[in-house]
């Protein structure tokens, strides 16, 4: 199955229900390493918001959600620098922080992300991410949770845009090759 956005074509890459069925693993996975503490979700928008809510209801655990914005794009590339943040309000010290994110591909987002969250002192701090890009990631930090492991192509879906585009839609989509 095909779809356009804009003026570029997308085919699909992960359905719906493949993406359900790794969201209530992963879910699993960190309510058991986080049993019996307290975990405070922190959603990198705009791309997380999607993930996060279905992430969420896999976890019994005791969480509070909080977001913010930490952004590397310009239509289908990475900018190769982080251009903006929007604050954070929780209280992070001494707490366990889950950072949510819907992709990692370069990893520049997230390695500054890390380190300014890092300077706040919390107990634990460990990220999750529905996407990474092994051939693009640039860094060596460890990723607790990942999703799918995708080629080094642009996607789109379930949370994840093309100049604002496509987040809507259910399964997760990759640019066509001509």
């Amino acid at each position: 199955m095909k779809v356009k956005i804009k003026d570029k074509e997308f085919e699909i890459c992960l359905s719906a229900e493949e993406i359900s069925r790794r969201n209530s693993q992963i879910g699993q996975a960190i309510a058991r390493d986080f049993a019996g503490e307290e975990l405070i979700m922190l959603g990198v928008l705009n791309g997380s918001f999607v993930f996060m809510a279905d992430l969420c209801r896999h976890i019994d655990l005791p969480l509070t959600a909080a977001f913010i914005k930490v952004s590397s794009y310009s239509g289908t590339e990475s900018t190769g620098s982080v251009r903006s943040i929007l604050g954070l309000e929780e209280k992070i010290e001494g707490k366990n922080v889950l950072i949510v994110e819907d992709i990692v591909d370069t990893g520049i987002s997230m390695d500054y992300l890390l380190k300014a969250l890092f300077e706040l002192n919390p107990a634990k701090l460990s990220v999750v991410t529905l996407l990474h890009k092994p051939d693009a990631f640039q860094f060596n930090y460890t990723l607790d949770y990942v999703g799918f492991e995708i080629p080094n192509k642009f996607v789109v879906g379930y949370g994840l845009d093309y100049d604002g585009l496509g987040r809507n839609l259910p399964g997760i989509y990759q640019l066509s090759t001509p």
